[in-house]
Order: C-alpha cells, then sequence, then structure tokens
C-alpha cells in the first residue's frame, strides 16, 4: 500500500459529508460505539480534508466511501457492510451484509436514498434546531 494511502488508525477511514445533519448524526453514534478508537473519520466537506487519492471531493461528496486498513477503497453499501463489521454493536447488521445477494440489493436501496437524501437531511436539521442540538 502506498504511504500516501497508509491509515493514521489500525482500522477503517470512514469519509463523510460533514455538512449533512443527517451523515453527521449517523456518524456520531458510530463515533460513539468505536470504544477503542480503531475508526478514523474525514469530514470530506472540510476544504483541507485529507481524501484517499484516488478519490475526488465531488465523489466523496456523492456517495459514502470507506478505506479499509489494507487500502480497499469501498463505496455505498459495500461501505457501510465494511463500517458496521469495524463498530462491535454494527457487527450483526455486517454479518446479514455479507450474506450472499444482500449487498447488491441493499446497494439499490441505498441508491433509492440518495436522491431523499437533501430532503431528509433539511428535516434533520430542523428537528436539531428545535431540540437546541449542534448544528
Amino acid at each position: 500500500m502506498p504511504d500516501d494511502i497508509k491509515p493514521a488508525t489500525p482500522g477503517p477511514t470512514v469519509f463523510y459529508d460533514g455538512s449533512c445533519p443527517l451523515c453527521r448524526a449517523e456518524i456520531d453514534l458510530y463515533r460513539r460505539q468505536d470504544g477503542d478508537g480503531r475508526l478514523c473519520f474525514v469530514d470530506v466537506a472540510a476544504p483541507d480534508a485529507p481524501l484517499d487519492p484516488r478519490l475526488t471531493p465531488e465523489a466523496a461528496m456523492a456517495r459514502f466511501h470507506v478505506r479499509e486498513a489494507d487500502g480497499t477503497l469501498r463505496s455505498g453499501a459495500d461501505a457501510f457492510v465494511t463500517l458496521w463489521g469495524a463498530v462491535p454493536a454494527w457487527r450483526w447488521a455486517a454479518r446479514l451484509g455479507r450474506l450472499p445477494g444482500v449487498t447488491p440489493v441493499l446497494e439499490l436501496a441505498y441508491r433509492a436514498f440518495l436522491p431523499v437524501r437533501p430532503f431528509l437531511s433539511r428535516a434533520v436539521a430542523r428537528w436539531q434546531r428545535r431540540r437546541g442540538v449542534r448544528a
């Protein structure tokens, strides 16, 4: 694995859209459950985000990506299955996601979700404002 792709932690690197309240809320959940600090989280919306060299800023903002410790870059449902496998409380979901035929179905669901993500993100932002949750 080239030096510019090596992760800063022993586990996966999670590339997420920090400008999306929905995405941030989900990542905060995984962050709290990463008790051993194996995961590295990169907010791709930050101007100085250390992106994987194979990942453009546009691609990083358009889909969810996870880089495994060995350098393998995954996106969409495959990235979620990888992330779930690294978080003890979500390993059950990773096991289900790895069953034959399940990841392609999850990918179809993820692709159906992408167009509604902006609407859901705005709804989460409104809900957070009403409850005084950080923006």
